[in-house]
């Protein structure tokens, strides 16, 4: 595939991720942190992401497992820190679940958790598929010979 063509495909993607309420504007902050001396920075960022959110949301579906009595205050940490992760990568539609899922806590709504736990484990498929497509894009394009289209 040409170059003009990647690069056409990366914007029309990266774009839909905004439009869909997938990302905001915290992404393209963090895109504009990457320069020449550090051009993996994003891509270090994201994995880091992936893996401490696998990390966080087991330890989240693991909490919400303790019987008879769920801890809620463990479960609301596990759900803040989950809300904090996405949000400095610009995860809008995670970090609004944990949101939900903070507010089910504070109920001690264990029915209302474990149908956030579904729904940001959803989100979080969701956007960890999107973003691997728009690094993949961003690796096709530099393999192409041509340079990432810059940040809005």
């Amino acid at each position: 595939m040409d170059v003009p063509r990647l690069q056409r495909q990366f914007i029309d993607f990266r774009a839909s991720l905004f439009r869909e309420g997938i990302l905001d504007d915290q992404f393209i902050q963090l895109e504009k942190l990457s320069d020449d001396s550090n051009p993996g920075f994003v891509f270090e960022v994201i994995s880091l992401f992936f893996d401490d959110s696998e990390m966080l949301l087991n330890n989240l579906a693991q909490a919400l497992q303790q019987r008879p009595i769920v801890d809620f205050k463990k479960v609301a940490n596990h759900a803040h820190q989950i809300k904090g992760s996405s949000a400095s990568i610009g995860a809008q539609r995670v970090k609004n679940v944990c949101v939900a899922f903070r507010s089910y806590c504070n109920e001690e709504n264990l029915d209302g958790c474990l149908r956030c736990l579904q729904q940001i484990n959803h989100e979080y498929a969701l956007v960890k598929n999107k973003l691997e497509m728009l690094l993949r894009l961003e690796q096709q394009i530099l393999a192409a010979g041509g340079a990432i289209p810059p940040v809005d």
